[in-house]
């Protein structure tokens, strides 16, 4: 099985685009701090390269910016290019199923995000139905 869980920060703004067939794509990169600490006591960081497809790309790319905290849920995806000088690079990449916003709104400035308000429950009138019990 391949599934990939990371939580961490945007490095960049979301890259919206399309592709040939006018299919959404979105890029973005995350910054995910390692558990623990090297013997210098600093901690260490993993940036990852992550793509989201269709409406989950289109709302990464509305929602998200810079610096957010994200927690992203996919898969690994490794491709092979060949660069200008003939050599082989390997890039490990993230596919996004599913992206979660967890930077609270308005914390790191207006990110245009508005959340539904909270529907409030009825007020649950009292009432005395003890009269109609049959037994």
């Amino acid at each position: 099985m391949n599934k990939v869980f990371l939580i961490g920060n945007l490095t960049r703004d979301p890259e919206l685009s399309e592709t040939n067939s006018g299919v959404p794509v979105c890029r973005f990169g995350i910054a995910v701090n390692r558990r623990f600490s090297a013997q210098d006591g600093e901690r260490q960081t993993d940036f990852f390269n992550v793509t989201a497809w269709r409406a989950l790309g289109e709302t990464v790319a509305r929602y998200t910016r810079k610096g957010q905290k994200v927690a992203v849920t996919g898969s690994i995806q490794m491709r092979t290019v060949e660069d200008n000088s003939g050599q082989k690079r390997t890039f490990v990449d993230i596919v996004a199923d599913d992206v979660e916003f967890l930077t609270p709104k308005g914390s790191s400035g207006d990110d245009g995000y508005s959340a539904p308000a909270p529907k409030k429950k009825p007020a649950l009138e009292a009432f005395d139905d003890d009269s109609d019990i049959p037994f």
